[in-house]
Order: C-alpha cells, then sequence, then structure tokens
C-alpha cells in the first residue's frame, strides 16, 4: 500500500489529485501538511477524510506519516526547496505543475532526485485529456508526417474563478484578491505564461520527440496595477518552422463549460496533414492528403495505467520504470 501526503494546498488542484489517490486500491492518504492549517479543511470535508490527517508541521507529517510518495502543489517557486527536502528523506515525488520557475531549479531538482534513486514527476493536466493521448498516437503512426507547425492557445477565466472540482467562485472583489494571491505574485512564480506555457512547450515537446527551439521569443501583457502577466503570445522556431503558443487569463468562458473563442487546445500542422486537438471534447479533426475535407476520430479510451497521474506514478513505482512522456523531468525540463 501507497503511503501518501499531500505537501501545501496553494494550487486547488490538490483536492483533485487526493481524490485520485482515495480511488486507488493501493493508495491512501496518511498525512497532509499546509503553512494554513484551515486550508486542507474543506479538501479533507469533501473527500470524507478525518481532520486528524492535517499536520501542523511537515517535518513530524514526514516523520510520523512515513510516506513513501508526496504530492506537491506549492507555489512554482517552492518547488525546488521542497523537491530537495522530500528526496533528502526518500520520498517519491508528484509535483503539480509547473515543473518550475527556472531551468536551473529544474536541474537542481533532477539532480536531486538523480542522486536519492526515486521517482519524480510533472503532473500537466492536459495529458490526460483523451484527444490529447489520441492526437500523440495519431502523430507516432505518421498521419501527418513530418509536424511543420504547432498552434496552442489555453487558459481559463483566471486561477481565482475556481476551486477544486472546478467548483465555480465567482469572486465579488477579484481585483483586491489578486493583490494577495501567490498566482498574482512574481516571486512566487504566478503569471499565466508560467502557468499556462508549461503546458504548451511540454506537450509540443512530447508531440515532436523532445526536439529543441532555436530561437523562442515572447511578449507578455502588462495589466494596471499587477506584478505579472495575464496574456502572453510565444513564438518558438524549430528547423521544420514556427510553432505558437498562447495563454490567457481572462478567456470569456472556461473551457470546461464552454470552449471560448478561440478554442483551447491543440493545432498539429504537418506535411501530410493536421490534428485539431482541443481541450475536453470527444474527438480530434484530422485533415489528410486523401482526405483534405476532413474527418472526425472519436478519442481513445485511455487504458490503465494511462489514465491519470497517481495511477501512472504508482504504477512507475511498483515496476521500477522510468516516468515517461509529458510527466517526465526529461520532457518537462525542455518545455521549462
Amino acid at each position: 500500500m501507497h503511503r501518501i501526503v499531500g505537501i501545501d494546498f496553494s494550487h486547488m488542484h490538490m483536492g483533485d489529485l487526493l481524490r485520485l489517490v482515495c480511488q486507488h486500491p493501493d493508495a491512501e492518504v496518511v498525512g497532509v501538511w499546509d503553512s494554513d492549517p484551515d486550508r486542507p479543511q474543506e479538501v479533507l470535508q469533501r473527500l470524507e477524510l478525518s481532520p486528524e490527517l492535517i499536520y501542523s508541521d511537515w517535518e513530524t507529517c514526514l516523520a510520523s506519516a512515513e510516506p513513501t510518495v508526496a504530492i506537491l502543489c506549492a507555489p512554482p517557486a517552492d518547488h525546488v526547496r521542497w523537491a530537495e527536502r522530500l528526496a533528502a528523506r526518500g520520498v517519491h515525488l508528484l509535483i503539480e505543475k509547473p515543473f518550475a520557475t527556472s531551468t536551473q531549479e529544474a536541474d537542481a531538482m533532477i539532480d536531486a532526485y538523480q542522486k536519492a534513486a526515486k521517482k519524480l514527476a510533472i503532473n500537466w493536466p492536459l495529458a490526460w485529456y483523451p484527444v490529447h493521448r489520441t492526437t500523440k498516437r495519431l502523430i507516432d503512426e505518421g498521419i501527418v508526417g513530418e509536424i511543420t507547425n504547432i498552434h496552442y492557445y489555453d487558459g481559463n477565466r483566471g486561477p481565482l474563478y475556481h476551486a477544486m472540482d472546478k467548483v465555480e467562485l465567482n469572486p465579488d472583489s477579484i481585483e483586491e484578491q489578486k493583490q494577495q494571491s501567490w498566482f498574482y505574485k512574481r516571486a512566487a512564480g504566478g503569471g499565466s505564461l508560467l502557468d499556462y506555457l508549461g503546458y504548451g512547450a511540454t506537450l509540443a515537446s512530447w508531440f515532436n520527440e523532445g526536439q529543441l527551439p532555436h530561437e523562442v521569443t515572447a511578449v507578455v501583457d502588462q495589466p494596471q496595477g499587477l506584478e505579472v502577466d495575464e496574456h502572453s503570445v510565444t513564438v518558438a522556431r524549430y528547423d521544420s518552422g514556427l510553432y505558437k503558443f498562447e495563454t490567457r487569463w481572462g478567456t470569456f468562458t472556461d473551457p470546461w463549460t464552454h470552449q471560448p473563442a478561440p478554442k483551447c487546445g491543440f493545432v498539429v500542422c504537418g506535411s501530410e496533414g493536421t490534428i485539431s486537438s482541443y481541450d475536453y471534447e470527444s474527438s480530434v479533426r484530422v485533415q489528410t492528403c486523401d482526405c483534405p475535407e476532413g474527418y472526425d476520430i472519436q478519442a481513445d479510451s485511455l487504458v490503465p495505467p494511462h489514465t491519470d497521474p497517481v495511477s501512472y506514478v504508482l504504477h512507475c513505482i511498483d515496476k521500477d520504470q522510468e516516468v515517461t512522456g509529458p510527466l517526465s523531468p526529461a520532457i518537462s525540463r525542455i518545455g521549462q
């Protein structure tokens, strides 16, 4: 039985990840910690877990709960500090995206886990959308030929509009809350670019077998009164052509309720065809030389252990297999 602790509830995805632990037949939540002991309360209530799992001190949590795996949902600037602490204690680590705030920090995390000989994985929730996994399969099967460019657009109304399970918050004092939230603090690793560009850059690296661009240009907005961006456009130059990545806090609607315009997701263009893969949709749209008018392909059903991050990481631990794909430190480092 895998003993799992949740460290830092700064990111609302902690609740979603702990739910996956509760649903896994060979895992249990043995402790949680946050600098604010009240913050885990609602998550534990929703998951029907005992409040006695909350520790007031993180060192006591690790010593007493004796976890084999930690799930980390701290602000990105704190990832390297926690990774080094957890690696030193021999605990496998699943980090909620993004990887880090710099490549240097990502390298320090990779180094710590290589020395510890434990698993390090970075969860990108888009990697578990059936349409994007179907897109990867079709690319590998050669349906579009050589990838020539990728267009990516993603985001949501903003991180303060939803909580665990995508529960809508609709805050009345949004501008005031922005001033308080780590999502809007530069030193914490806030901003739409760091939050969402990692998705596009990491999954694009997965799609194109880990190619590196020769040149990257990024432009961000400068919202009045904010330390970080809410909108960014990044262009990366590869041997095959240009890729475009756009991130947005402030879409007209959230893509999990109603797809905004532009649609959130990927368009992969190749020498022999195209694939349009949009978040939360049930099929991908394909064009080929034989069928330029295009046709829909139903999204694949996910097959264990490739159904969710918790199942996958625990499988890698059990089988002593390397973490691969977008969750791997290698592909995530390219995205970083």
